[in-house]
């Protein structure tokens, strides 16, 4: 494998030559010190909490501003004024599951004083605005495209919803379809549900057939990632891949001082979201009496999601809760604004607001409620209503917001209390101390079912409700266990005697990425720093391994497939950027999901099944399925190698006829390039700026450097984090493709070629040591 260098910053920067600067800002208390390292980390030092906050939010909104206006947009529901009547839907769906509870409950949930933090954050954001807005000339480039300026934020914005990890609400509703379509057992035969047969029977007060309509259009609109076109620019400014998002998810693993090279708990962790410009989170450092934490985060959000204080370390992956239900009503007939709950007619809620549209009046809508929550569907014609329940619109359910109770956690008690308060999104939370303990604790909002799975929708008429949410310690746990490491990887880690099944997920990513990460940690090798890292740009595919074998024994009349054959056979599963297998494995995998969709999907339901559990494929090409013909082996055997005739046909129209030039990392194949949201809205110049790469990649989806299965990898982890807790200084990190925003700045792609040679910065937590390697000192005074 190729080796993973670990960058050493020999050169010392002299604290004589920084760059140093004073503001005076209203709001603040006392003086705040916010020294910039080398990589764009603002390591900030307040004399309070109030001001540590507001230092926090300001230095954000210096490095992501337009990041900061299009969240407030999209969290406000005022996208269309800006962007046209084609997002008005979106902000009908933004409003429509709008919180609305009490906002100074809603933000001490987060933390005994998350009102005084999270609106002392909102007064940085709002500082850092009114000093932009005196030089607007200075605005990053965005908002003279849109022709727009920041607006100031509220509390409000900071809690939204909208950008969770939510919607199994739309897989509910697919199921639901299906279940029409094939039947219940015809559906779980297809679809990878476990541990256990939950029951996804449709209630045969359903009419199924009325499935099939636009039913979430506004619950899709408000989630989906903001478009822009050239209708909303200034004309001054003028000049594809398949969906990879089920390869949203991540891996995290702790092991304990028995097997770590220094003796001490060690923890990795490395999320896995879109790959993008700018990057989703955010590396920053927060020290004031009381807090003393480094690590990552959305940086719209307060606090450290992922990271370490004195105490410990910890990171986190999406753990499958089931928190949304489609509900469906009757409506009175003679009133569509009344629906049958138990009986008797219900009035709906309703909410009248005005949508302001660009270069349009605007528009008045009517958001409607039940009493399970908001209306995203009205069928008149067969006087139909259709409801989402979202536990998330509960109070305490702001993405990631709960992690300022974790960031000042001491112990693993007092760690695992703090999860207590995490509700969203589902995760695995792991934690690593330096006095030896580690952990694990899922955590997120989870409605107790008495009566149903959750996994298709149900009537509202009252036969189908929720007895509460299990409290969050009541989720799977554990620490120190016996083999002294805990992963997880998005992968299932249900107990098989869990009592509340109904309360959390039935789907789960394929096992193999925590398999190969179990296999490295259990080979008795004591684990280092450099262990990790090579671990988290791991490219070796043990779901090839599973595959590549049932070739064995079959031949093909084509000598270029042969010779492929023979590769794959001969190859150590490694899909490093230089192998040539792995480009032959890639294409002939998809190649084969696609045909087993075709064999064993009936055609109505292909629309609803664009992809096969990896798990499933491989126990079907073993045990060969009666879809392959009356002798199922030989069809079996037929089916695969029909599949690697296709793909080497589709490769040499790719790569060209010579074997030896299909390798797989390179710009014809797999490769990453990130492109600006606006990159076809401006001109030739600016969009060099803007872009990103390309560079080239290895690996797939189901490796643990997990890369996707499209040629142009759009998902993976872009933000990792590797912690020895024996000493804080030696904690490394990377973040593509770097902590601006602003293509102005250095530090707007200055890490991605670290991050795709696999390769790490620095992430110190002695001042002695940031003061080594710092870039600029910036002194906030009152």
């Amino acid at each position: 494998m190729r080796k993973i260098a670990l960058l050493v910053c020999l050169a010392l920067v002299s604290l004589n030559l920084l760059a140093q600067d004073t503001l005076r800002l209203k709001g603040l208390k006392k003086p705040v010190e916010i020294i910039k390292d080398q990589w764009g980390i603002a390591h900030i030092y307040a004399q309070n909490e109030e001001d540590l906050f507001f230092a926090q939010g300001y230095s954000a909104a210096s490095d992501r501003l337009f990041q900061f206006e299009m969240w407030r947009r999209q969290a406000t529901g005022t996208v269309a004024e800006v962007l046209g009547a084609k997002d008005i839907k979106r902000d009908i769906g933004t409003r429509l599951f709008k919180f609305r509870g009490d906002i100074e409950q809603e933000l001490n949930h987060y933390h005994p004083r998350g009102a005084i933090i999270v609106k002392s954050f909102v007064r940085g954001i709002n500082a850092y605005i009114d000093e932009i807005l005196k030089t607007p000339e200075k605005l990053p480039f965005e908002f003279s495209v849109l022709d727009i300026k920041p607006k100031p934020w509220t509390p409000d914005v900071v809690i939204s919803r909208h950008q969770g990890l939510l919607s199994n609400v739309q897989s509910e509703l697919n199921y639901g379809r299906l279940v029409h379509l094939l039947g219940a057992e015809k559906v779980k035969d297809i679809l990878n549900f476990h541990p256990g047969d939950p029951n996804i029977s449709l209630d045969k007060n359903i009419n199924g057939e009325l499935l099939f309509q636009n039913i979430l259009e506004l619950y899709d609109a408000f989630r989906k990632p903001l478009n822009f076109t050239k209708e909303e620019v200034k004309t001054s400014f003028l000049e594809n891949t398949i969906d990879d998002s089920r390869f949203t998810g991540s891996n995290n693993w702790v092991i304990g001082g028995k097997i770590s090279q220094s003796g001490f708990p060690m923890l990795a962790n490395d999320p896995h979201r879109a790959q993008n410009t700018p990057a989703l989170r955010y590396w920053c450092h927060l020290n004031a009496p009381g807090w003393n934490v480094v690590g990552g985060g959305e940086p719209t959000i307060p606090g450290i999601s992922i990271g370490h204080n004195d105490y410990g370390a910890w990171g986190l992956t999406i753990f499958q809760t089931d928190n949304e239900d489609l509900y469906i009503y009757d409506a009175n007939p003679k009133n569509p604004n009344q629906y049958r709950y138990k009986g008797i007619w219900e009035n709906l809620k309703i909410i009248t607001d005005t949508i302001k549209v660009l270069n349009a009046e605007p528009v008045v809508v009517q958001l409607k409620y039940t009493r399970h929550g908001p209306v995203v569907f009205e069928d008149d014609k067969n006087h139909k209503l259709f409801g989402v329940r979202a536990g998330w619109l509960e109070a305490g359910c702001s993405p990631y917001l709960a992690s300022l109770r974790m960031n000042q956690a001491k112990s693993w008690e007092e760690f695992r209390e703090a999860c207590s308060f995490s509700r969203i999104p589902g995760e695995n939370m792991i934690w690593a101390d330096r006095k030896g303990t580690i952990g694990w604790q899922a955590v997120g909002i989870s409605p107790v079912r008495p009566n149903w799975t959750g996994l298709v929708p149900v009537t509202g008429d009252g036969r189908y409700e929720w007895a509460g949410y299990l409290n969050i310690k009541q989720l799977p746990n554990q620490s120190n266990p016996a083999g002294n490491y805990i992963i997880t990887a998005n992968n299932n880690l249900t107990p098989e005697n869990f009592p509340y099944r109904n309360a959390i997920g039935w789907e789960w990513a394929s096992p193999y990425r925590a398999h190969r990460i179990e296999e490295v940690l259990g080979s008795g090798k004591r684990q280092t720093m450099t262990d990790f890292m090579q671990l988290q740009n791991d490219y070796m595919s043990l779901a090839a391994r599973n595959f590549v074998p049932l070739l064995i024994g079959i031949t093909s009349k084509d000598k270029d497939t042969e010779k492929a054959r023979k590769l794959l056979l001969d190859w150590d599963f490694n899909m490093k950027p230089e192998s040539i297998p792995a480009t032959i494995y890639l294409e002939w995998s998809e190649l084969m999901e696609q045909g087993l969709i075709k064999l064993i999907v009936p055609e109505n339901a292909r629309t609803y099944i664009k992809y096969l559990s990896t798990t499933k494929m491989v126990d079907w090409l073993i045990s060969g399925r009666k879809e392959f013909g009356k002798n199922p082996v030989v069809g079996r055997d037929e089916f695969m190698i029909n599949c690697l005739d296709k793909a080497v046909e589709n490769i040499k129209k790719r790569l060209g006829n010579d074997i030896n030039d299909w390798q797989y990392g390179q710009l014809k194949n797999k490769h990453i390039s990130i492109t600006h949201p606006m990159s076809t809205l401006v001109n030739a110049d600016m969009k060099d700026k803007i872009n990103v790469g390309p560079f080239i990649r290895g690996g797939n989806g189901e490796t643990v450097n997990s890369t996707g299965d499209n040629l142009n990898q759009s998902h993976g982890a872009s933000f990792r984090i590797i912690v020895d807790t024996k000493d804080w200084d030696n904690t490394l990190g990377n973040n593509s493709p770097g902590q601006s925003g602003n293509p102005d700045s250095p530090h707007y792609k200055d890490l991605i070629d670290l991050w795709a040679k696999g390769q790490y910065f620095p992430v110190y937590f002695s001042k002695k040591k940031i003061k080594d390697v710092a870039e600029q000192t910036l002194i906030l005074k009152p």
